[in-house]
This record gives C-alpha cells, sequence and structure tokens, in this order.
C-alpha cells in the first residue's frame, strides 16, 4: 500500500521544558513519546503529534539546553505549518499575540505565521470544512479550534528543480501551483502533511543549524519494502545514496541530503508510538531503547525533570 506526505519533522530546541510547556500548552499538541537522542543519550528526543501519533501529525525535537540560535538561509527547512479549521483564525490570533503572530494571504488561503520560544518559523493553515475531524483534546484548547495535523512545510533552496524531481518521482508529490518564487508541490490524495512548497532563494548565504532550526524533514513509507524501493528510485534515477537502514524503534529510517542540501529522512508508519507502551499513556515514562536500558539509571539522573 502506498502512502505519501511528511512522516515527521525534528528540529533543534534549547530548555526542554519550556519546549513541553509551549507545544502541549500553547499549541495544545499531546508529547506521545518521551525518549533520548539515540545518537546522544544524555539529551531527551520529544515526540508531539495528534492522540495516536499518526503520521503527518508528528513534530520532534533535540533539546540542547546550551545550543547557539540557527541562522535562516539556503538549504534548510524554513517553516513548519499546520491545520486548522478557518474559523479558528481568530481564536489563534489571539492566543498567540506574545509569539509575533501574523496574518497574510498564501496560495488563496489564510496563514498565520509565528515562532516558538527557540525561534522556530512555525504557520497554521486556516481550511474550511475540517471542523469534524478528529482532534487530541489537552484539557485547555477547546476541540474545536484544535491543531489537526501537518498542513505542510516550506524549504529554501538556492535552486529547486533536481528537489522538486525527487519530490514528484520518489515521495508521490505533484506540483500544483506557484506563487511568486515558490513552486508547491502536493501528495496526491493525503490531506494531512502534504504540502511541500520550496522557495528559489539564489545568492542567500547558507543556513546554519542551531536552536530554533530544523534538522531534517522525514517523508513516509507504508513499510520496509516501500522504503526500500524508494532507496532504489534515489539512486537509479537520480544518483543519490541513502545511509543503511536505522531502527529508531518507532519507525526504521535511510537518510540523504537531497540536492539543496536539507537533510531528508524516508521513515517507515510501522511499527508505530504504541509498541512499547499503551496508547492511553503515550508521552508518559521515559522510553529507551533495549541498547541504552543497562544506563538507563545515570540516563535518567543526568536528563532535567520534566513536569
Amino acid at each position: 500500500m502506498t502512502r505519501n506526505g511528511i512522516h515527521h519533522v525534528t528540529a533543534i530546541a534549547g530548555s526542554a521544558q519550556r519546549n513541553v510547556d509551549f507545544y502541549t500548552r500553547t499549541l495544545g499538541l499531546r508529547l506521545v513519546k518521551k525518549t533520548v537522542n539515540f545518537d546522544d543519550p544524555g539529551a531527551y528526543h520529544l515526540y508531539y503529534g495528534d492522540a495516536a501519533g499518526s503520521p503527518g501529525t508528528i513534530l520532534t525535537f533535540f533539546p540542547w539546553e546550551n545550543a547557539a540560535p540557527g541562522r535562516a538561509g539556503a538549504g534548510e527547512l524554513q517553516e513548519t505549518s499546520f491545520r486548522i479549521p478557518l474559523s479558528a483564525i481568530g481564536y489563534w490570533t489571539e492566543r498567540l499575540i506574545n509569539f509575533g503572530v501574523e496574518r497574510t494571504t498564501r496560495f488563496g488561503e489564510t496563514v498565520l505565521t509565528f515562532r516558538d520560544p527557540d525561534g522556530m518559523r512555525l504557520a497554521l493553515v486556516g481550511l474550511p470544512g475540517i471542523e469534524a475531524e478528529a482532534a487530541w483534546d489537552n484539557g485547555e484548547i477547546p476541540l474545536e479550534n484544535a491543531l489537526r495535523g501537518f498542513y505542510g512545510v516550506s524549504l529554501m533552496l538556492e535552486r529547486t528543480e533536481a528537489t522538486g524531481a525527487i519530490l514528484s518521482d520518489v515521495f508521490g508529490f505533484a506540483e500544483v501551483a506557484r506563487e511568486g518564487d515558490t513552486t508547491r508541490y502536493q501528495a496526491e490524495g493525503t490531506a494531512i502533511g502534504g504540502i511541500v512548497d520550496l522557495r528559489a532563494v539564489g545568492g542567500f548565504l547558507p543556513a546554519r543549524l542551531g536552536r530554533g532550526s530544523v534538522h531534517h524533514l522525514a517523508f513516509r513509507a507504508a513499510d520496509d519494502a516501500a522504503e526500500a524501493e524508494m532507496v532504489r528510485k534515489l539512486a537509479a534515477n537520480h544518483g543519490l545514496h541513502t545511509t543503511e537502514q536505522k531502527d529508531r524503534n518507532y519507525f526504521r529510517s535511510v537518510y540523504f541530503r537531497e540536492p539543496g542540501h536539507v537533510l531528508f529522512e524516508i521513515a517507515t508508519d510501522i511499527p508505530g508510538f504504541d509498541v512499547d507502551e499503551p496508547a492511553q499513556t503515550l508521552g508518559e515514562a521515559l522510553k529507551l531503547p533495549q541498547f541504552l536500558e543497562p544506563h538507563r539509571a545515570a540516563i535518567e539522573a543526568h536528563l532535567p525533570e520534566l513536569v
């Protein structure tokens, strides 16, 4: 079965507690997994999403307390956007007033832009007719106003043609519109996480990774076979080679740099976030991969307590 679209977005934060407060309380997402960076177990890896942690809703963070701020520029994911009911625009304009919220129009849709406490660029896109979609109830934000998964992402690239070819050939997107220096690609039949905008910014300084920056963008693969076919197409049709597959417990991934230098990941939909804890209690306990369990006491002693 083919599933297209965005699987998750992973970014860099500063304070872990501030990150939790903003994304669970201010934006109303569910903390669906509390684990550590498998390559740097002295730091958390926090996953936010909908009630089930569905692909297309997952925003994750590496909170590094002393990370220097990133610098915007070419070769980065510039903005991550979420879907909200069009009727919720007023609610969110008021709620985000302290985060620099601004209202604009893109491709004929109403958009609110703002930044999180670390400077990460975010947006809410108002869409008609999605009020009845399921949403996570955080006990504070009225359900009729809650976020309903990713709308999409915007990449800033020196040139966009080669990246667009990969989106179309490998990931099931198609060019659907152009506006100014931005070309929009959409995954057919994918409502959640189905938009990638490529913005051509020739002449910009290259981006510098840091606090408030996106580390990588992950695309969906239904299973290992679908992922392997994407890897084959990347090599055969685009001359790009991925890493070996890495087991991230909740999905299995390969990584590569796309032609504009953004780090792309291909992540399987399986096995999902309830593989090591019940769906009812997602995100409540610190979960570690098996190879780190012998070091749990030391890891827990080093990590800051989250409330």
